[in-house]
C-alpha cells in the first residue's frame, strides 16, 4: 500500500464527505429560513401598510437571506462541526450526531416560526427583549394566557408535525444531493480538485456568514442596520427568528447594564435644589420648570436641527483653515446672522447618545434609553418634541439610515415626534448605514411644501461614517490639495485623506441644504451640531479639546454673532432650552434639565468629560484636573461646583429615565 492510499486518499475522502455534507446542509437551512420568511410575509400581509412597494419586498427577501447567513453559520458551528470531528474517528457516530442536531434545530426554528405569528399580532414585532423579561413575571400565568388566548397546545402540535415533515425532507435532500467520488486510482486528480473546490467554497461561505452576506465588515448586515423597507412588517421579517431572539437578548443586556450609578432619591432632591436654586422638593418636575425671558428673534416658521455624523469642531479652528474641508460652515459662521459656540460636549461617544440627549433632554446616566420601557411608553417631561409642539410646531425626525438602528423609529415617535422618515423612504445611493447626505436633504426639500405649517425638524445624516463609500473626488473633493497641506507623516495616509474627504462632503451638503432651504422656506432657523467627535484627527495625539468637542452653529433671520453669553459652554442637552429661550414669548413655561447658552450655560458634562469656557477635563479624575482649551496655563476651577453639576445632571437624568424610580 502506497503513501497515497494510506494517508492522502482517506484524508481526501474525509474532506469531500464532510465538507460536501456541510455545504448541502447549509443550503438546506438557508432556504428553509427564506421559505419561513416568505410564508410569514404572505400570511401577515394584512399587517402591511400602504407605503410598501415591490422593491421593498425584494429588499426584505434579499437582505433577510443575507442576514440569515449568520444564523445558518451558527447552526453549522453547533451541528455540522461536531459531526465532522466525530466522523474522523467514528463515521457512524458522527453521522448520528449530525442528524440529531439538524433535527433539533429544525424543531427549534419551526416552534419559533409558529410562535412568531401571535407574538407579532400582540407586540407588532418579532421577538424582542420582552421575551427575556418573562423571568420577572408569573410564568404560570403566562402559560395559561398562551393556552387560552393563543391555543398553545394546538400550535405546539402543528410545530411538531411541521418539524417531522421538514426532517423527512432533509433526509431526502441529503440523499438526493449526495456526492460520490470513487476510490480508484485514476480519479486521484479529480478527487484532489474536488477537495480544493469544496475547501474554497467553505471558506467563502464562512466569510459570508461572518459578515451577513458580505465578504468584509464594511458592508456587514446586522439586526440594527438591515431594515430599509418602507413597511414595518417587512423590516421585521428581514430578521429570522434566531436573529430576532438575539436582538431581544442584546436589548435586554443593554437595559440590564443601565444600572450602576450610586444615587439615592435623597441625592436627587438635594442636587436638583442645588442645580435650580430652589428649595428641596419631591416634585422634581416642578423644580426643573423654567420661564422664558422673551423671544430674542422673530419666531421662525421652520426649524431644522441637523445632527452631523462625526462633525467635529477641530476643522473649524483657525489653525486648520488651510485644509479646506469645512469651508461651507466657515462661510455660514462668518455671516452676521450666525452664532457659533465651539465649546460643546457630545452627550456620549456614539450617535445614539446624541440622539437621546437631544430628543429626551437627558444627560448620559448609564441608561440605554432606546430600550427603556419608560422611554417607549410616553415622552419624558424634558422631551424636545412636546416642548416644540407647545410652541405651535409639528415635529418630524429625518434619518438617512434604517428605522431599526437602535430602534430609532419607535423611540423618537414614542418620545413625541409626529413623524419619522428613514432609509426606506429615501431613494438614492448609500451604504449599509444609510443614504448619502445629498439624497437625505433632497427628500426633505421635496417633502415639505412651501406653504407647510410650522415644523421642527431633526435631521440625522450618515455619510461621514465608515466604510466611507461616497466617491468624494467625483463630487468635487480636491484630495491632492488637501494632501499637500497636511503634516508630512499624514500625506501618505490615503485612509485619512478618504475620511477628510467625507467630512468635506458632509460639510458641503449641509451648506447646500441650508442655502436651498433658505430660498424655499424664507425665515427658517438652522441649528447644526456634531453627534460626536473622536473619530478622525490629523495629529496622532490631539489634545482633549480638539479630540472630543463638537460645534454648535445657529443660523437664521435675527440671529446675531453675540447671541450667546460670554464664556458660553455646554453639551447637547442645552440645545433645546437655548432654542426655546430664543423664540418663546416671555413667561412661556418649559421643563428642562439643560440650560440656555443665551442665559446661564457656561459649563457642560457628559459620560467622561466636563467643559467650561476656557478649560476641559475628565470627570473621573479626583480632584478634577483642568486642561486649557487654548494651550495656555490651565485655569483654576471650582471643584465643588463642577462635581455638583456632574452629579446633578446624572442623578436627575437617572431619576427621570427610570420614571421616578431609583431601584
Amino acid at each position: 500500500m502506497g503513501a497515497y492510499d494510506k494517508y492522502i486518499n482517506p484524508t481526501l475522502n474525509l474532506i469531500i464527505t464532510s465538507l460536501g455534507r456541510g455545504l448541502r446542509l447549509y443550503l438546506f437551512f438557508w432556504l428553509l429560513l427564506a421559505l419561513f420568511r416568505v410564508a410569514f410575509v404572505f400570511i401577515m400581509r394584512d399587517y402591511m401598510s400602504d407605503a410598501w412597494g415591490f422593491d421593498d419586498i425584494i429588499a426584505c427577501m434579499w437582505r433577510g437571506m443575507m442576514l440569515s447567513m449568520k444564523t445558518v453559520g451558527l447552526v453549522m458551528l453547533m451541528s455540522w462541526l461536531p459531526s465532522a470531528i466525530v466522523s474522523a474517528i467514528l463515521p457512524r457516530g458522527g453521522l448520528f450526531i449530525g442528524k440529531l442536531m439538524s433535527c433539533l434545530f429544525i424543531l427549534f426554528f419551526t416552534v419559533l416560526f409558529i410562535a412568531r405569528f401571535p407574538f407579532y399580532k400582540v407586540f407588532h414585532s418579532t421577538f424582542n427583549q420582552i421575551v427575556f423579561n418573562t423571568t420577572n413575571d408569573d410564568i404560570g400565568a403566562i402559560i395559561v394566557t398562551m393556552q387560552s388566548g393563543h391555543n398553545l397546545t394546538t400550535r405546539l402540535i402543528v410545530a411538531l408535525v411541521m418539524a417531522l415533515i421538514i426532517c423527512v425532507l432533509l433526509h431526502f435532500w441529503m440523499k438526493m444531493t449526495e456526492m460520490r467520488i470513487h476510490l480508484s486510482s485514476h480519479t486521484r486528480l479529480k478527487k484532489s480538485l474536488t477537495a480544493v473546490v469544496l475547501i474554497a467554497m467553505a471558506l467563502v461561505v464562512t466569510r459570508l456568514s461572518q459578515f451577513g452576506g458580505s465578504l468584509s465588515w464594511q458592508n456587514e448586515l446586522t439586526w440594527e442596520n438591515v431594515g430599509t423597507a418602507r413597511d414595518h412588517l417587512l423590516n421585521e421579517a428581514m430578521l429570522d427568528d434566531l436573529m430576532a431572539l438575539y436582538r431581544g437578548y442584546e436589548l435586554q443586556s443593554r437595559l440590564l447594564s443601565s444600572y450602576g450609578l450610586a444615587y439615592t432619591e435623597e441625592d436627587v432632591r438635594r442636587l436638583a435644589a442645588w442645580l435650580t436654586g430652589r428649595e428641596e422638593s419631591d416634585d422634581i418636575t416642578a423644580m426643573l420648570t423654567r420661564e422664558a425671558r422673551g423671544a430674542m428673534i422673530k419666531k421662525p416658521r421652520h426649524i431644522f436641527l441637523i445632527i452631523g455624523e462625526s462633525y467635529a469642531n477641530w476643522p473649524l479652528l483657525e489653525k486648520y483653515k488651510n485644509i479646506h474641508i469645512a469651508d461651507g460652515m466657515r462661510s455660514i459662521i462668518a455671516q452676521n446672522d450666525t452664532a457659533y459656540c465651539g465649546k460643546i460636549l457630545p452627550n456620549g461617544s456614539a450617535t445614539v447618545s446624541a440622539v437621546t440627549g437631544i430628543v429626551t433632554g437627558l444627560a448620559d446616566a448609564n441608561l440605554y434609553l432606546t430600550t427603556m420601557p419608560e422611554a417607549l411608553s410616553s415622552p419624558y417631561v424634558t422631551a424636545a418634541a412636546p416642548a416644540m409642539e407647545s410652541l405651535g410646531y409639528g415635529t418630524h425626525f429625518w434619518y438617512a439610515g434604517p428605522s431599526t438602528w437602535e430602534r430609532i423609529g419607535t423611540f423618537v415617535t414614542a418620545q413625541g415626534f409626529d413623524r419619522f422618515t428613514g432609509r426606506g423612504d429615501i431613494r438614492g445611493d448609500g451604504n449599509v448605514w444609510g443614504a448619502d447626505d445629498e439624497f437625505l436633504y433632497a427628500k426633505i426639500l421635496s417633502s415639505i411644501p412651501e406653504d407647510a405649517p410650522p415644523s421642527f425638524n431633526v435631521i440625522l445624516n450618515t455619510s461621514n461614517h465608515s466604510p466611507f463609500t461616497v466617491d468624494v473626488v467625483k463630487k468635487g473633493f480636491d484630495a491632492e490639495s488637501v494632501r499637500m497641506v497636511l503634516p508630512k507623516d499624514a500625506q501618505k495616509d490615503d485612509e485619512l485623506i478618504q475620511m477628510l474627504g467625507h467630512f468635506w462632503y458632509e460639510d458641503k451638503e449641509m451648506t447646500k441644504f441650508i442655502h436651498s432651504a433658505e430660498i424655499k422656506y424664507p425665515g427658517s432657523l438652522f441649528i447644526i451640531v456634531g453627534d460626536h467627535a473622536d473619530r478622525v484627527n490629523i495629529e496622532k495625539t490631539p489634545g482633549t479639546y480638539e479630540r472630543f468637542v463638537v460645534p454648535l452653529i445657529i443660523h437664521g433671520e435675527g440671529v446675531s454673532q453675540n447671541i450667546f453669553i460670554s464664556g458660553a459652554a455646554g453639551s447637547q442637552i442645552d440645545i433645546i432650552p437655548t432654542l426655546i429661550e430664543m423664540i418663546a414669548p416671555a413667561g412661556h413655561r418649559y421643563i428642562s434639565l439643560g440650560e440656555s447658552l443665551t442665559r446661564t450655560a457656561r459649563r457642560g458634562a457628559n459620560y467622561m468629560l466636563w467643559i467650561t469656557g476656557d478649560a476641559i477635563g475628565k470627570t473621573d479624575e479626583t480632584p478634577l484636573t483642568p486642561e486649557s482649551i487654548d494651550g495656555s496655563t490651565p485655569p483654576a476651577i471650582n471643584h465643588f461646583e463642577m462635581q455638583s453639576y456632574i452629579d446633578a445632571i446624572r442623578s436627575i437624568s437617572m431619576w427621570i429615565g427610570k420614571g421616578g424610580k431609583m431601584e
